[in-house]
């Protein structure tokens, strides 16, 4: 195996040349379990661990290893352990808002080239989350996939209409429909899969994630759990990220299910998600319109004309509300972070001073 079956090529390369440790060996994060790592290289995978440096230079949790990162590490035990020196630049993240009250943000993966969308078909088909998955993917700058599950348990007519309600929402992006049960759709989502690129498994615990990873491996290498028959939700079973190469050579990441899916700071991507509303909006009025009563509101009036559904200005409006709240709250409290940081440097200061004084 080859750096450039994992995904290294020049790219990354230049990156490589201007970082402190460029002289140390390259490999790629394969998993994160809490704060366990294991990176692969040409050879092998092995078990890793950051340096003091790397966690204490961290401002967030975002600035330290995550599945996908390439990052320069110093091998020992003849390579079966490894030190985490430093992370080359990301070309294409996953990141969402942390889970909980907590304003921060979670990264999913990195340095994926397509990020595969999975949602049920059935009665958990639900377009208005299947758009926040898509904003996050823009954000990132990750070419999306969508793949319907679970498409033996619903008619050819309910299928259409599934595939009809996701075009009217202007989402634009390839569908695959699947049966992990049949197999219907296996042999599409497997062309879709390219030796050397790295793919992500994105959707809600129980749309099959694993379960299709399995059928492309060709045996039960990963567990799996039944979804309840009573609202045919599942329970998390992957309770990790991590990286797996397929026997055609493509990278694929699966991630455990995701209940909150919150969005931060991204309002370019919800202009890309949605770039029929935004290419309405700068037909309004006022350039600080805010698309809530204002006359001569563009967008407004598409919706009283019925050229936008009411569902989808809803949908648009409550991302912009919620990214711009939770980026806010996020830059104050990194602005507190910034200012006890100062304080407790200066009293260091100070206390070195009347040392020196003293002696």
């Amino acid at each position: 195996m080859e750096l450039s079956d994992l995904g290294y090529d020049s790219w990354f390369e230049e990156k490589r040349k201007g970082l402190e440790s460029s002289d140390c060996a390259i490999a790629r994060v394969t998993r994160v379990d809490k704060d366990r790592y294991l990176v692969r290289n040409e050879q092998n995978e092995a078990q890793a661990e950051p340096t003091g440096k790397l966690l204490y230079s961290a401002e967030s949790s975002q600035d330290l290893p995550c599945v996908g990162d390439w990052v320069l590490v110093q091998y020992y035990n003849e390579g079966a352990l490894a030190i985490i020196r430093e992370l080359l630049p990301r070309r294409t993240f996953l990141r969402r808002k942390s889970a909980g009250e907590k304003t921060e943000y979670q990264m999913i993966a990195s340095n994926i080239d397509v990020a595969v969308i999975m949602q049920s078909g059935d009665l958990n088909f639900n377009i208005r989350r299947m758009e926040r998955y898509l904003v996050m993917v823009h954000e990132g700058h990750v070419e999306p996939v969508i793949v319907l599950s679970k498409s033996d348990l619903i008619s050819a007519e309910e299928l259409d209409k599934r595939v009809a309600e996701i075009r009217d929402a202007r989402i634009d992006a390839r569908i695959i429909a699947l049966s992990n049960t049949t197999e219907n759709g296996l042999e599409s989502v497997k062309q879709v899969l390219q030796k050397g690129k790295t793919y992500c498994l994105l959707g809600s615990s129980g749309v099959g994630k694993t379960t299709l990873l399995n059928l492309l491996l060709g045996s039960d290498v990963f567990e799996t759990t039944a979804v309840r028959e009573k609202d045919s939700r599942g329970r998390h079973t992957t309770s990790r990220r991590q990286m797996t190469v397929l026997d055609n050579g493509a990278l694929l990441v699966d991630t455990p299910g995701m209940r909150e899916l919150g969005l931060m700071g991204v309002g370019a991507s919800i202009d890309d998600s949605f770039s029929d509303i935004h290419e309405l909006s700068e037909n309004c009025r006022f350039n600080d319109c805010t698309h809530s009563a204002e006359t001569g509101c563009a967008i407004l009036a598409a919706v009283q004309n019925g050229s936008v559904s009411e569902a989808r200005y809803q949908s648009y409006m409550k991302f912009v509300k919620e990214s711009r709240f939770h980026e806010m709250t996020y830059l104050e409290r990194r602005k507190k972070d910034k200012q006890f940081g100062k304080m407790v440097k200066s009293v260091k200061q100070q206390l070195k001073k009347r040392k020196g004084s003293a002696s």
